[in-house]
């Protein structure tokens, strides 16, 4: 009789098709409601435990494992896999009562966050609320991490086996509070953190976790920071829930019977500013001893807005004016422009770019001006790793949800996180949470969703499915190497 760790085939059996009911449920919900109907355990001829499945429901199951052979691999990976004594059903239930009997300190944080929106490298209050919630529970997070006043980062684990990174943004929008709901992101990976470490401590499990705070996600580009200054260099995965797991309006997602998705692509995106110097002069008495920085800027203008015509259909450029003058008597001598550059890739991105700069450069070209060229850095677009999303849709499953696997319309808009799936394999799920009037991302009624209850219950759901899908990767060999094959091949398609 097949054994492992001393459970039975029929509870093996049991094991494995909750899992991979789980993985598929997203996509097939009616034959997942038939094959469910499975009878309870009997006894055989030997008087061992066996599992008897109803013959409806055994086509339903051949269906679908001839439908999703491979990810029944994992799924069996996922069931067995996991070293020593203790079950992976073991393990799943302790995470779940340990983040469970810590709900209501979690909201706590949640809604101090939430309600103390902050901007980009501004977030000193999130900083210390989470480092402090922390602390109380006896980790040893180092503040102010990596030359950055607001990041931090915490390790939990031995430095024997594989590394899993979480991370917690909890940046604000001008004006609008956390209507991109970041204080859910930040919840989600603290979650999914401690809910690692707590596995990782209570069963002997070897490998770390790391969760790194990382500012400025909405302008400016904190993980890029934290990327340059060496933070994920011992990093073998990152998982993020957006509600990183991100959070979005869950109407995306409803008519699919989902609420949300293992994983999404964003695009490319940077910015470019242009300043303008001309030289003043009186307007009526002797305007041709002046250069005019407005007809500058207005040239450059009218080439992006020419140049619009010619890029793809999936790229965009997007601009306002920073500087013009306030008085008609006077040759504008100073003025600035700025740019967001954005295409499905960083190569495209960078071509386009270049583009931009030109028309710019045009402008200065045609009035004589001087100009100066400023451009931050690009924010690269998420790169997809298909074992780490069916992985993570599985562990949604054993918490009840249906999410689609992969992607599913994708992200129009970019992130920071792309700049590290680039670096490592990467996560970026997609958790739907219920808004009124079917308010999308960076809308005032996003961020009051943002700070509800049940957003707070679906974002733990998500930290204990990045948990899980975390010790998957430090316990089992054959998934995480298909995770770094994906990653490879990914690479060459760049």
């Amino acid at each position: 009789m097949w054994k492992n760790s001393g459970r039975t085939n029929a509870e093996i059996l049991l094991n494995l098709l909750r899992v991979f009911i789980g993985a598929v449920g997203g996509f097939c919900p009616d034959a997942v409601a038939t094959v469910s109907e499975w009878r309870p355990f009997s006894s055989n001829s030997q008087g061992e435990e066996d599992l008897q499945i109803n013959p409806q429901a055994e086509l339903c199951y051949y269906h679908l494992i001839a439908s999703n052979r491979f990810l029944l691999l994992d799924c069996i990976r996922m069931t067995v896999s996991i070293e020593g004594p203790h079950s992976r059903h073991e393990i799943q239930k302790s995470v779940d009562e340990y983040i469970d009997s810590l709900k209501g300190r979690l909201y706590q944080l949640n809604k101090s966050i939430h309600e103390n929106p902050e901007l980009a490298y501004k977030e000193y209050h999130a900083h210390d609320a989470i480092c402090s919630f922390l602390e109380e529970l006896g980790f040893k997070p180092t503040r102010h991490a990596y030359g950055l006043e607001t990041a931090f980062e915490v390790i939990s684990g031995s430095d024997e086996g594989r590394c899993v990174n979480f991370n917690a943004e909890y940046d604000a929008l001008p004006g609008i509070g956390h209507a991109c709901g970041h204080n859910l992101i930040a919840t989600a990976s603290v979650t999914g953190f401690i809910a690692l470490a707590h596995a990782i401590s209570k069963f002997g499990i070897r490998g770390k976790a790391q969760l790194l705070g990382t500012p400025a996600e909405e302008d400016g580009g904190g993980k890029i920071d934290l990327l340059n200054a060496g933070a994920y260099k011992q990093a073998d995965v990152s998982l993020m829930l957006a509600t990183i797991s991100h959070p979005m309006s869950d109407a995306r997602f409803r008519e699919h019977g989902v609420i949300g998705s293992s994983g999404s692509s964003s695009i490319a995106c940077y910015d470019i500013v242009c300043t303008y110097e001309g030289v003043s002069a009186h307007s009526a008495a002797n305007p041709h001893e002046g250069i005019n920085a407005l007809d500058a800027v207005v040239s450059a203008y009218n080439n992006i807005s020419m140049l619009r015509q010619q890029i793809r259909p999936d790229e965009r450029i997007h601009g306002t004016i920073l500087q013009a003058p306030k008085i008609t008597n006077a040759i504008p001598e100073h003025t600035a422009t700025k740019y967001s550059v954005r295409s499905p890739t960083i190569k495209g991105v960078q071509e386009l770019g270049k583009r931009v700069c030109k028309c710019m450069e045009a402008g200065a070209l045609a009035t004589g001006c001087k100009l100066k060229i400023e451009e931050s850095p690009i924010y690269a677009d998420l790169r997809l790793n298909q074992p780490l999303c069916d992985a993570f849709q599985a562990h949604m499953g054993d918490q009840g949800e249906k999410i689609f696997s992969g992607e599913s319309d994708g992200l129009s808009g970019s992130t920071d996180q792309g700049n590290v799936t680039y670096a490592i394999p990467g996560l970026h799920a997609l958790i739907g949470i219920p808004v009124t009037d079917d308010a999308n991302n960076h809308t005032h009624g996003f961020a009051a969703a943002a700070g509800t209850e049940v957003a707070h219950e679906r974002t733990l759901k998500g930290g204990k499915a990045m948990a899980m899908t975390g010790l998957d990767i430090l316990t089992n060999d054959d998934f995480y190497a298909r995770v770094i094959e994906d990653f490879e091949k990914d690479k060459k398609r760049r």
